[in-house]
């Protein structure tokens, strides 16, 4: 059977399971994380404190060394917590007294990307329900061929290898086979950070119609304020090391969100507020570097 026959009339909200939409409820309080505590002891968290609802859209910057990607790893069971607790709908899922557990509830897109170079597409994006025991062959060709064709047209390509394909493409196929193990949460860690501007901003409406489409919870990296305020329903900002949550920017432009957008007043006004604190955040770390050096 052809790829194209496994493809069914199937509205947007019925891609993913009903429960695709209830879950994904972070509460993150307290959190504190030091590295090498009876060493170097590096504070790279401090009582940090971040609500997300289920479904919500939320970007978190700062200046390098801020601690967003560690608190990404510690959402994501990578690394553990010093003190302090993250709860995933009402359920604990990280603490001091716990281990890292890293679970198919919670699934990470990197920057570097972590496509397997001799699976095709399709098999790369089955490979989670099948390693799982969750889904049958069939049944995950047959979700996994509706989900890319649902997602710009990727059931066209699902055939190829990933050396095949743009690195676009190559982010987007990675980002569906994160969709196929249904998580909770959708963390993205800088995921665009090595495109030019115009693959980024194609990118940034494939992520926004692959939201449209599955609702998830997203916690996204970035440096870009610019992206980070199109694409986000909150923007965190972070303080320098330690650190610690520094305002928490509430993002109105209405949804779908689309690119004249980026030269209304409300989007200049949000952007002014994210960059004058991302700004001094880094002001502080420079002239932290030279005392430092001095």
């Amino acid at each position: 059977m052809s790829v194209s026959a496994l493809v069914t009339p199937l509205a947007h909200s019925a891609v993913l399971g009903p429960e695709s939409h209830a879950a994904g409820s972070l509460s993150i309080r307290g959190v504190c994380k030091t590295y090498d505590p009876d060493g170097a002891c590096i504070e790279a968290l401090r009582n940090c404190s971040v609500e997300v609802k289920s479904g919500e859209f939320v970007a978190i910057v700062g200046p390098s060394g801020c601690g967003k990607s560690t608190l990404l790893n510690m959402i994501a069971g990578f690394d553990t917590v010093s003190s302090g607790e993250i709860d995933l709908d009402g359920r604990v899922l990280a603490s001091a007294d716990r281990p890292p557990l890293p679970g198919p509830n919670r699934v990470v897109v990197f920057q570097n990307g972590a496509l397997f170079p001799w699976k095709t597409v399709l098999e790369n994006v089955i490979y989670g329900p099948l390693r799982q025991k969750v889904l049958s062959r069939a049944q995950a060709e047959k979700k996994a061929v509706e989900l890319l064709h649902h997602c710009g047209g990727l059931d066209a390509v699902a055939g190829s290898y990933p050396a095949q394909l743009s690195s676009g493409m190559q982010r987007r196929v990675e980002i569906v086979r994160a969709l196929m193990n249904e998580p909770s949460v959708l963390l993205l860690d800088e995921p665009f950070r090595a495109m030019d501007t115009v693959s980024k901003t194609t990118m940034h409406q494939h992520l926004l119609d692959m939201y449209r489409l599955c609702r998830k919870t997203i916690i996204f990296i970035t440096h870009d304020l610019e992206e980070a305020i199109y694409l986000a329903d909150t923007v965190i900002v972070m303080t320098t090391r330690p650190g610690m949550v520094k305002q928490v920017i509430t993002v109105a432009l209405p949804r779908p969100r689309v690119l004249k957008m980026l030269y209304s007043q409300e989007y200049m006004r949000l952007k002014r507020e994210a960059a004058e604190g991302v700004h001094e955040e880094a002001r502080k770390a420079f002239e932290r570097g030279e005392r430092e050096q001095a």
